[in-house]
């Protein structure tokens, strides 16, 4: 069942997404050459408790960090360590939440770190480009597939393979609701959109093949090839007159 949320509600969630919103922001400006990922969860965690939310992600179904930090051919869920340092043309996708009374608030971003390569550089522009293309549907009496088709036209017409095996998700007071949100899919099918959903699109998009595998850790999923991936993510509240994104300060 697709929860509707009231205008009360959508507020407590602009909130959430506000501070989700400054923590990944503030995580972003400090990704250089030489810092750890251990070292950006702790800018983001202290970023979200300092302004009296708690974190999304640390103790979800055992996670045991503030943010998700996946380097160059990692899709999703890696693990912030000191041992994961960050090299010049690495790209980085945090993927970051915020709690506030109750409700969640989900965003991601991909960094480049240092100077990257031109096919790295128009890898995170056209996954950025997918996720608008997304959000621009996210209108009342569409359906939830016009959604995954805008996404999977940006990146499939640049050359590049979207994700198939992880979605994004409906959000409210869990941070998976239902509907499911698939990057890929034929317009005009699905449930119709209508106001007061709210919906977590993040596409994943891949420079090489769309295959991929998860690690022994339980939780980075990689590509098979080595190609690197990108994930851009925002909570978006369809709204009367079209969508509204939650997830900025």
């Amino acid at each position: 069942m697709i929860i509707k949320k009231s205008s009360a509600e959508i507020e407590v969630m602009k909130e959430a997404g506000r501070i989700t919103a400054r923590a990944l922001r503030l995580v972003g400006e400090a990704v250089r050459v030489g810092i750890s990922t251990q070292q950006l969860d702790e800018i983001a965690e202290e970023a979200i408790r300092s302004c009296g939310a708690v974190p999304a992600f640390k103790g979800y179904h055992g996670f045991p960090a503030t943010i998700c930090a996946s380097l160059n051919g990692e899709v999703v869920h890696g693990i912030p360590s000191v041992k994961r340092v960050l090299s010049d043309g690495d790209i980085l996708s945090v993927d970051v939440g915020a709690v506030v009374d109750g409700y969640f608030g989900d965003s991601a971003m991909t960094f480049p770190v240092g100077s990257i390569s031109d096919e790295a550089t128009r890898l995170l522009d056209v996954t950025r480009r997918s996720l608008e293309a997304g959000i621009a549907k996210a209108r009342p009496g569409m359906r939830l597939y016009d959604i995954s088709n805008a996404v999977q036209m940006v990146a499939e017409a640049a050359g590049f393979s979207v994700v198939r095996e992880y979605v994004g998700h409906g959000i409210g007071r869990s941070m998976h609701e239902e509907p499911q949100i698939p990057n890929f899919g034929p317009a005009g099918k699905g449930p119709t959109l209508q106001e007061g959903m709210v919906l977590a699109i993040e596409p994943m998009i891949n420079a090489g093949s769309a295959a991929v595998r998860s690690l022994d850790d339980g939780w980075t999923v990689v590509t098979v090839d080595g190609a690197y991936s990108a994930h851009f993510e925002h909570t978006v509240a369809i709204g009367s007159s079209g969508p509204i994104v939650l997830t900025q300060e």
